[in-house]
């Protein structure tokens, strides 16, 4: 395994820590289900990243430096990957007709899914590494590949009728034509049933693997230490509700953060290839990262997208 400040005990605490704040998260402070606002949102926005801060902060003081920013650089990237994963919730939840009263609920799962799948996706990929470090190579062209792609892709399509789980889950089960509360699962004349929000809990999982795919190579381009991979990203995920309610009335705002997003998986694809030639601190690297990335923002708020070129709103079925 690569060197990695993560000793058994670290992993451990870190597992029963995100457990305990998921069981509060969703026993506790969202327990009713209710519509939620963008200021609780920011406020939990708030929370999420300070406590990613505050874990930032703990690994420089036990671990020094370099960790430290290697954890901040790789929390950045995901983090922003995010808000690309965000966009695509939108068009999901309003394509099924998801009622706000639920919306929490169905990320909650999803994002809870997406912590299992990443960990299993970050194993693997260590153990590529370690017996064949050449994938790294393969990574980069990939990071590069996906990034003109992202430079090249005007807009994001999103087709749910297509997932081929979902076309899997009606062969396996019948779903009921509406929604049914907060069910994933109701029972008709006596036939238990799939409820549409299964279908979207479903597209929501199967949608962030294609995300994960992206971003934890990514994350591999500026440490090889599994733990700082894993934590940067879980870090990153367990914020993207809060986020997801706070931005998804002015998503449209940042149309040009994809630019920046494309940018950032070139860069981090171009120095995995050329790492045998070319030294890149991880200084440059969270400087390059942050550069790129806050000022597509910028440039975004200060030149909003004309009028006649706002993308076409998500229609679709309110039930699948």
């Amino acid at each position: 395994m690569p060197a990695t400040i993560g000793s058994p005990l670290l992993w451990a605490i870190f597992a029963v820590v995100i457990v305990v704040m998921l069981a509060l998260d969703l026993g506790v402070f969202h327990r009713r289900e209710h519509v939620i606002g963008t200021r609780e949102a920011a406020t939990w926005v708030a929370v999420w990243i300070g406590l990613s801060l505050a874990f930032d902060l703990w690994i420089y003081l036990q671990f020094g430096t370099r960790p430290a920013l290697e954890f901040l650089t790789g929390y950045l990237i995901e983090y922003a990957l995010s808000v690309d994963n965000i966009f695509v919730f939108i068009v999901i939840l309003g394509y099924f007709a998801v009622p706000k009263t639920y919306q929490h609920r169905v990320l909650f799962w999803g994002i809870l899914g997406a912590v299992v799948m990443r960990g299993l996706f970050i194993g693997l990929g260590t153990a590529l590494i370690v017996r064949f470090e050449w994938v790294l190579y393969l990574f980069g062209a990939f990071l590069v590949v996906t990034g003109a792609r992202v430079l090249a892709h005007r807009g994001t399509e999103v087709h749910p009728e297509r997932n081929p789980v979902v076309n899997l889950l009606r062969r396996l089960m019948p779903i009921t034509r509406g929604y049914h509360g907060k069910h994933f699962f109701w029972r008709e004349a006596g036939r238990l049933k799939a409820t549409p929000l299964l279908v979207v809990l479903l597209v929501v999982e199967t949608t962030d693997v294609v995300f994960a795919v992206d971003s934890i190579p990514a994350i591999f381009g500026v440490t090889r230490d599994p733990f700082l991979v894993f934590t940067s990203n879980i870090f990153a995920i367990l914020g993207l509700r809060a986020l997801y309610f706070m931005l998804s009335g002015m998503m449209d705002r940042f149309h040009l953060l994809n630019v920046g997003l494309g940018l950032v998986l070139v860069f981090i694809g171009l120095k995995m290839l050329a790492a045998d030639f070319v030294h890149v601190s991880i200084q440059l690297s969270l400087a390059v990262v942050v550069l790129l990335l806050e000022g597509r923002v910028m440039a975004s708020l200060l030149s909003p997208r004309p009028a006649g070129d706002d993308p076409p709103p998500a229609a679709g079925p309110g039930t699948p």
